[in-house]
């Protein structure tokens, strides 16, 4: 399986520490967040990544050329931000036509890769998402996902006050080819995941739940809580 890295990301609520390296290189325990998703993918079922840049792409560069796994991993640059939708649409031809990964590597995670895409290839008929969630301990800033019986995503609330539940989006995917076939249906060229394509997809979106470690590295508060319990 292939897996795609959104790093592209500005990380305005991590400043002044991104005014100077990019979020997906600010360091937990030392080890930039990009290593650790390295870590848990390529060794796991993931043949391949390709990392996408924005906003200081040169230090991205140059961390993936010194990575020991720089062999199985592409960078692709956008000279403007395309859209989570935007950027998966942009690289289809990378996912060989086959089922793949997409994340944003500006989280900080630990689960079974392995796991994960087993969940997938065992998912219940219609399902074309596999959505990785996570129990969230400040529910009201995630996006909180609701779900039936038989772990089929029924709804999602977005930052509300009083989100029924704390079982949160992480924001890692999997997909089958036919998500791209949607987003390439809308006729756009940026296009936001969460608002225009996964609300079509409500009921054939499978979950898997991360129990060993995630959280979005989204604020100051976040990050240190991460150094803290990591």
């Amino acid at each position: 399986m292939r897996a795609l890295l959104l790093a592209g990301g500005f990380g305005l609520r991590l400043r002044p520490i991104t005014d100077t390296i990019p979020k997906c290189l600010v360091p937990i325990k030392g080890k930039p967040l990009l290593g650790y998703w390295f870590d848990t993918l390529l060794p796991n079922g993931v043949d391949r990544l390709l990392v996408n840049t924005h906003y200081m792409p040169e230090p991205v560069r140059e961390y993936i050329y010194q990575s020991p796994w720089r062999e199985s991993i592409d960078i692709v640059h956008e000279e403007s931000l395309l859209g989570t939708g935007g950027t998966i649409l942009n690289n289809r031809d990378f996912f060989l036509e086959k089922p793949f990964i997409v994340a944003h590597a500006d989280n900080l995670t630990r689960f079974d890769a392995r796991a994960f895409i087993e969940a997938h290839e065992n998912r219940p008929d219609r399902v074309k998402i596999t959505m990785m969630t996570f129990d969230t301990d400040s529910p009201q800033t995630c996006g909180i996902v609701e779900e039936d019986e038989h772990g089929l995503v029924v709804a999602f609330h977005e930052k509300q006050e009083n989100p029924p539940g704390n079982h949160a989006n992480g924001a890692v995917y999997i997909m089958d080819m036919s998500v791209i076939d949607f987003i390439k249906g809308l006729n756009k060229t940026v296009i936001d995941l969460s608002t225009e394509v996964l609300p079509h997809f409500m009921g054939r979106i499978h979950t898997f739940h991360n129990s060993d470690y995630h959280r979005d590295i989204g604020s100051m508060e976040s990050l240190a809580i991460a150094e803290k319990e990591f």
